[in-house]
């Protein structure tokens, strides 16, 4: 069991991130299944460890562009859990006025420049935050979340191959799954050494467990370091695993289920407080106690949403660019 190096009060704001996010997530799942949550939802359960490592890695004034499963990234990066949990509600409350829904959080207080639901859609925004920052010779580093399956996407190979010709202060962050929705790495990318493909650019890689915070916290920030140095885009692959289905429509029939409690031992939230029992930084009340407080936020955030108000019929031409919207 590997010794964890931070001090105390840090050590627990990363057991907190990753169980509010945990939380709120096994919440919004009862949610939807009551209907209170409708269109897609695809939760992050299981890889709290690699939005809780890096975005602590990470600073207040840095670009996030994130995906479809971005709840965790939101939650961490800022945005209030009540925000959130109103927005997925499809409230005028949420953080995107309830127009988003679950993929499309958003909040430009926070230079959290959405969730997307196009897979790789963030790549190239990325790249254009980045590319902006450094017209300015704004010190920014713009950190850019996707998934493997995003890598069989021509815009990763035209975006990393710009991002390194430009020296672009960008972090491509790819949470390595295993499971592009229902298909294996394996069965659809001839190359499944991620840091090999981004290596093809002439981009510096990293890979780490994603099932660590620690290690992923230490990695990131060393990444985001030379990024933020001036020398050009980074890739970090963290190899992470998602305990429930790809979204709530996915029968999850395409993985033995032997597999997925294989990697469910290796827990983040669990892993990471029994390191910290060990190490005489937590004790089991300690840790209940933690989780009580994440759950009255919970508890909130819900009460918050169920009073949130909804958009009124003629508002819903706000914001639309047309003729017939604006004669």
């Amino acid at each position: 069991m590997n010794e964890v190096s931070l001090d105390r009060e840090f050590a627990l704001s990363l057991l907190t991130d990753m169980l509010r996010i945990r939380r709120m997530e096994e919440k919004s799942a009862e949610l939807y299944g009551a209907g209170k949550i409708r269109g897609f939802l695809h939760l992050y359960i299981g890889e709290e460890a690699c939005a809780v490592g890096v975005l602590h890695a990470m600073a207040e004034e840095d670009n996030i562009v994130a995906t479809y499963r971005e709840h965790g990234h939101a939650l961490v990066r800022g945005i209030s859990m009540k925000a959130i949990m109103a927005e997925m509600f499809g409230k005028k409350e949420g953080c995107s006025g309830g127009r988003g829904g679950s993929m499309h959080l958003f909040d430009a207080k926070s230079r959290f420049y959405g969730g997307n639901a196009i897979v790789g859609g963030g790549l190239p925004l990325a790249m254009g935050l980045g590319l902006a920052d450094k017209l300015q010779n704004i010190s920014r580093v713009t950190i850019c979340f996707f998934g493997e399956g995003a890598m069989a996407e021509g815009v990763f190979h035209e975006t990393m191959n710009l991002a390194a010709l430009w020296r672009l202060p960008v972090l491509f962050c790819c949470e390595n799954n295993l499971y592009a929705m229902g298909t294996a790495l394996s069965r659809s990318e001839s190359q499944t050494d991620l840091c090999a493909k981004a290596a093809a650019f002439n981009v510096p890689t990293l890979s780490v467990d994603g099932m660590d915070v620690t290690a992923v916290y230490e990695t990131a920030k060393l990444a985001a370091e030379q990024v933020r140095s001036g020398h050009g885009p980074y890739f970090l692959e963290v190899r992470t695993y998602r305990f429930r289905a790809h979204s709530m429509f996915d029968p999850d029939l395409y993985r033995d289920k032997t597999e997925i409690e294989d990697w469910k031992k290796r827990g983040p939230i669990h892993s990471f407080s029994q390191r910290l029992k060990a190490q005489g930084m937590l004790n089991e009340e300690g840790f209940l106690a933690l989780d009580a407080r994440v759950g009255e936020e919970v508890s909130a955030a819900v009460d918050y949403a169920e009073a949130g108000s909804w958009e009124p019929v003629e508002d819903l031409l706000q914001d639309v660019v047309s003729p017939e919207a604006n004669p």
